[in-house]
Order: structure tokens, then C-alpha cells, then sequence
């Protein structure tokens, strides 16, 4: 392995540690959602209303770690469900008003924090470091065969 490779496998090690946490009133913050919420509404945002099953497949998880999960964005009031739209047998997840409006100030909140470690940095540097990002998960997806629908 590559000393390029090695740097990269150490830097996504720490970068695995930090939360993006809100910083409000000088303290750190939780934020609104788990972190299986919060991908799970983006998944669900993106790409509209969706099965367990098709939830199972987009993640590679377990049918039954998507039951949790669901059940638990669903007591939240995050997601409802609703019939397949397209006039299939399973049931499928849609976000809420409220889901949407939780998810929105996370994200928010989770810009804001951006905004806050990079705020030396020149423009053109976010947007290449997005680009790289972009391109990293984009081979990932490939690689597993689950591409992430993006807006």
C-alpha cells in the first residue's frame, strides 16, 4: 500500500470520530436526529416513498435492523406509511411535514458546523474538497453496486 493510501485510511479514520454537532451558546449540542435517522429521511427525501425492502437493499442491512429503524423514525412521527403509489403489495415509508421540517434544521444545523471548521477556507477549496468527496463516495457506490440518488 501506497504512503498516499495509508494517509488517506488514517485522516477517514479520525474523520469517523468527530460528530458535526451543532455548537449553540459556547456547548456542544446533540443534534435532532440519530445518525441512522437522519440518512434514512435523506434516503427516503431523495428518492421518495420506499419499502422495507427496497430500504434493505439501498443500505445492505437486514430486513429487520430497517424494522427498528422504521419504527422508530415512525413513533418520532418522521415517516408514515402509506400504499405503494405504484399499485404494488408493499406498504411504503413517505416523509412527514415534520420529518421534513427536522431534517431540514439538522441539516441546517450541520452546515452551520461545516461553516464553522472551514471558515478560513477559500471558496474554491470547499469545492474542490466536495468534489473529492463527491468522487469518493460516487467509486464507493459503484464498487457496491448501490448508487445514492442525488438531488
Amino acid at each position: 500500500m501506497d504512503k498516499a493510501t495509508q494517509e488517506v485510511e488514517y485522516e477517514q479514520m479520525l474523520l469517523s470520530r468527530h460528530g458535526l454537532l451543532n455548537k449553540r451558546k459556547g456547548r456542544r449540542q446533540d443534534g435532532l436526529l440519530e445518525r441512522s435517522a437522519y440518512v434514512l429521511l435523506s434516503r427516503i427525501r431523495v428518492q421518495g416513498p420506499m419499502s422495507v425492502g427496497e430500504l434493505s437493499e439501498a443500505f445492505d442491512l437486514d430486513v429487520s435492523t430497517l424494522n427498528r429503524q422504521t419504527a422508530a423514525v415512525m413513533r418520532a412521527g418522521f415517516v408514515e406509511r402509506i400504499p405503494d403509489p405504484d399499485g404494488g403489495m408493499a406498504r411504503k415509508f413517505r416523509i412527514t411535514e415534520e420529518g421534513a421540517r427536522t431534517l431540514d434544521a439538522e441539516r441546517e444545523g450541520m452546515v452551520e458546523s461545516l461553516h464553522t471548521v472551514m471558515a478560513d477556507w477559500p471558496e474554491e477549496e470547499i469545492s474542490a474538497f466536495a468534489g473529492y468527496l463527491r468522487r469518493f463516495n460516487t467509486d464507493l457506490e459503484r464498487i457496491g453496486g448501490r448508487p445514492w440518488p442525488r438531488p
